[in-house]
């Protein structure tokens, strides 16, 4: 037995969704805060949220993609609960961070750029922390590693759930 349009209820991600684009609603120049708001509701920038949002707010997609993947802030793919950063600047690079980023590869087992398959950890190398007198340096979330060795890494790792 088939639902008319008229009885059939509301996926999960148009009720999640509706409230946001109801805020965007007849407005112009929202791209970029819908997609922060969108972020910020499921994590990423999923693709069906975006063809969601397309059809509820007469934007193309295209564009809605274009913005997202214009922007580095913007992630299309869900991200791990802890975000590792790896700093490959200058002075983190004549230091070792080369070893502290293999040591992190290894441990969590990803590559860069890529989250652990229980979304625990996302790796990201980044090109400077700006903390250069601690070099090496990772950051974990908001807090600072600094003086690393690869074989401090495993220890910080394991604070984090």
């Amino acid at each position: 037995m088939t639902m008319s349009v008229a009885t059939r209820t509301r996926s999960d991600l148009e009720t999640r969704l509706l409230p946001i684009a109801d805020r965007y609603r007849g407005r112009k120049g929202i791209t970029i805060p819908l997609l922060a708001d969108l972020q910020r509701e499921m994590g990423f920038i999923a693709p069906d949220a975006v063809d969601f949002f397309a059809k509820e707010l007469d934007i193309p997609a295209a564009e809605i993609f274009g913005v997202a993947t214009f922007y580095a802030q913007f992630h299309l793919k869900p991200r791990g609960r802890h975000i590792i950063r790896v700093c490959r600047g200058t002075a983190c690079h004549v230091r070792g961070s080369l070893k502290i980023l293999e040591s992190v590869k290894e441990i969590v087992g990803v590559e860069e750029n890529q989250t652990t398959e229980d979304l625990r950890f996302t790796l990201e190398p980044v090109a400077c922390l700006g903390a250069c007198g601690l070099a090496p340096v990772m950051m974990i979330d908001t807090q600072t590693f600094g003086r690393l060795t690869p074989d401090m890494v495993k220890g910080i790792l394991d604070r984090f759930e």
